[in-house]
């Protein structure tokens, strides 16, 4: 690798830190008066910076950055075990989008001659990531302050007058903010298990005030996500190498139509309120309603399903119809915010994994360990990640 490459990949690592850092500093910006207590270092543009502010910035953009290097370089590692030519990450900067990037990817630079090698390089990214944020998520747990640290955050009257009178959080949400603007995020199963057993666990409507704990929650969700059992996800990679090319192929479709459900009950429930506005009245927002959803639908399953597109596109819209009728059914299953996901496993990734050339069978410790991978699938994943109520 030239001089000029290795220079590359350390100004990309650089850049996104900083970047991940600044997009802390800003969700966290309600502090301000904790970071002004502090005495400024310097101001930036009417902001004090101050040691408070760059903890907070830089424990999310840190913790952040750490499980993603972590997360690449167990492909890197494997890669290089196996022979296999590829690069270092390559981290990808986002400043002021999201938070603050769009994650790190290793490009392999020569086809994976075997099975072994393809699970080898799979399995090992999750993995190592999925420790990673094990760590990150114990420490955040072990040294969570107690609920006061909310009245440093602003706001939140209603709450923190709950906090004052009992000295903990309510067991049912209490917020300020306008119907339909309260950000929450979703418990997965690992998350979930944790928060039982460690006292001032905030509510999830409120995580994101504290660095450590969402940066967790984010390493959880990246590894739910490279781990989703399609095309050349590593999650398909895993399925391919244990599973063999028939059984990937089924497995990635009936994930493809988990999602592809998800988003058609998740639009059918919310894109009529939304769209109100725009069609003048409720009737012809429900019709404008269904028509994106059906073309949204037969765009992606003529992709996906090949002939039997319009029957799978029939039964989905029948579900959400159902969803639409009765709204709380299948509430906890719609989220419309799988758009884009869908979009990109469909055109991007691929519902079908490319064939390897050999089949060599998988040693029994892999199969074992492909097993434990797609547990750790199923801890970290939530059907509903971010959605306001």
């Amino acid at each position: 690798m030239t001089r000029n490459r290795y220079l590359l990949h350390a100004g990309l690592f650089v850049v996104t830190l900083l970047s991940t850092a600044l997009t802390g500093a800003i969700l966290f910006i309600g502090r301000s008066e904790a970071w002004a207590a502090g005495g400024a270092i310097f101001d930036l543009g009417g902001l004090p910076v101050t040691t408070t502010f760059l903890a907070d910035a830089f424990v999310f953009g840190g913790a952040l950055i750490a499980f993603l290097t972590v997360h690449e370089f167990g492909h890197y590692i494997a890669a290089r075990v196996h022979k296999v030519k590829t690069s270092l990450p390559y981290f990808i900067p986002a400043p002021l989008i999201g938070i603050g990037t769009l994650g790190a990817v290793i490009s392999i630079r020569q086809p994976i001659s075997n099975r072994i090698k393809l699970f080898d390089i799979g399995a090992s990214g999750p993995l190592a990531g999925f420790v990673m944020v094990l760590i990150l998520l114990s420490w955040a747990m072990v040294t969570l302050p107690s609920a006061e640290y909310m009245f440093g955050v602003g706001g939140h009257d209603s709450l923190l007058e709950f906090i004052q009178t009992t000295g903990r959080f309510p067991d049912t949400p209490i917020s300020d903010a306008p119907p339909g603007s309260r950000l929450t995020l979703g418990a997965t199963p690992l998350y979930w298990a944790l928060s039982q057993a460690f006292p001032n666990v905030p509510p999830l409507y409120e995580m994101y005030h504290y660095p450590l704990l969402f940066a967790a929650w984010l390493g959880l969700f990246f590894t739910a996500l490279n781990l989703m059992p399609v095309g050349q996800l590593d999650g398909g990679h895993i399925v391919y190498a244990l599973f063999g090319p028939r059984w990937h192929a089924r497995i990635s479709r009936a994930f493809v139509f988990l999602m592809l459900s998800s988003m058609t009950v998740g639009g059918a429930l919310t894109l009529p309120s939304m769209l109100v506005g725009i069609a003048g009245n409720d009737f012809w927002a429900r019709i404008v309603t269904w028509f994106v959803l059906g073309a949204l639908l037969a765009l992606c399953t003529r992709r996906a399903f090949g002939e039997q597109w319009w029957q799978i596109t029939i039964i989905i819209l029948v579900l959400a119809s159902f969803a639409a009728a009765v709204p709380p059914a299948l509430d906890w299953f719609g989220y419309f915010g799988w758009f884009p996901w869908c979009l990109l496993l469909v055109f991007v990734i691929k519902v079908d994994h490319p064939p390897v050339p050999v089949s060599l069978p998988l040693t029994p410790k892999r199969r074992l360990i492909g097993y434990l991978t797609l547990a750790i699938f199923v801890l970290s994943f939530s059907i509903k990640p971010l959605y306001s109520v």
